[in-house]
């Protein structure tokens, strides 16, 4: 993704935010979840959705510390009388100039994409044209318990045989936080929705061959341990609807018009002005 891109998808973004909703207030000032989604935009040039679904969470509540470590900094700057300096007051002004400039661009190419129109037609085509770039694999969701050996692996799963429905989900999530090594242990051994060859080999064979609402009879080893694997849901192989991806097409679209029409409009400022 280009920088242009980049920042329109940005944009895109923002304005698609209704309202902030506030996650946490640092000595009386918020920072809101459209401030966090703004920080995940750019830390991820866009592609955060591509981010795997077990790390989201844990990637959100890392931007928002920082967020909170920028809030804490400021504060004290103030308090110490940086903003009063002659340094800071002298570096502010450049980039004050360098803003300007920055956001009469922003604008500038925000209203030259809004300007560009996708037809009904036209998205339906893309759609038809490109099925297979909206087929989703199977899945499963699942949770584990890893241990070293075989034998702590078996008493867990004597402890759990018994079980069905909610109470089997409780209880292994309970084992899983007092038990497993592995880094989702402290989240009930959560390891998210994810798709066949993700895994490892003996893991994925053995998820994929069972039932939602399964826990394995028996230990599954690979090179991590030995697991203990329970099946929380599972999600067919499927194509998206149109319905599903329009508004995603619609912005591809968007932005490879956008890219033509950014570069007739380039050719012809470069006509029109002096450079020496």
């Amino acid at each position: 993704m280009n920088k242009i891109t980049m920042l329109l998808s940005a944009l895109l973004l923002t304005g698609s935010v209704v309202c902030a909703k506030t996650l946490v207030t640092v000595n009386g000032k918020p920072i809101t979840q459209e401030e966090v989604d703004q920080e995940l935009m750019q830390a991820t040039q866009g592609r955060f959705n591509q981010v795997p679904a077990d790390r989201q969470a844990a990637f959100r509540q890392q931007v928002l510390q920082q967020l909170i470590g920028k809030e804490l900094i400021y504060d004290d700057a103030k308090k110490s009388g940086i903003i009063n300096s002659a340094e800071y007051k002298s570096e502010y002004k450049k980039l004050e100039q360098r803003m300007k400039k920055e956001l009469a661009i922003q604008v500038w190419q925000k209203k030259l994409l809004d300007g560009i129109k996708i037809s009904t037609k036209e998205l339906k085509d893309y759609y038809n044209k490109n099925k297979e770039e909206f087929n989703e694999k199977e899945s499963v969701h699942a949770r584990h318990i890893l241990v070293k050996t075989k034998e702590e692996a078996e008493k867990i799963i004597a402890q759990l045989k018994h079980l069905s429905g909610e109470k089997l989900k409780e209880k292994f999530i309970e084992l899983a936080k007092k038990y497993s090594t592995g880094p989702s242990g402290s989240k009930g051994g959560d390891l998210g929705y994810f798709s066949k060859g993700q895994m490892v080999p003996a893991f994925n064979d053995k998820v994929f061959s069972m039932k939602k609402g399964e826990v394995t009879t028996k230990p599954v080893k690979t090179q991590f341990g030995y697991h203990v694997i329970y099946v929380e849901d599972k999600k067919p192989s499927m194509t998206r609807s149109f319905d599903e991806v329009k508004a995603f097409i619609e912005q591809r679209l968007k932005m490879e018009k956008f890219k033509a029409v950014m570069k007739k409009k380039m050719d012809e400022l470069q006509k029109k002005a002096s450079i020496k």
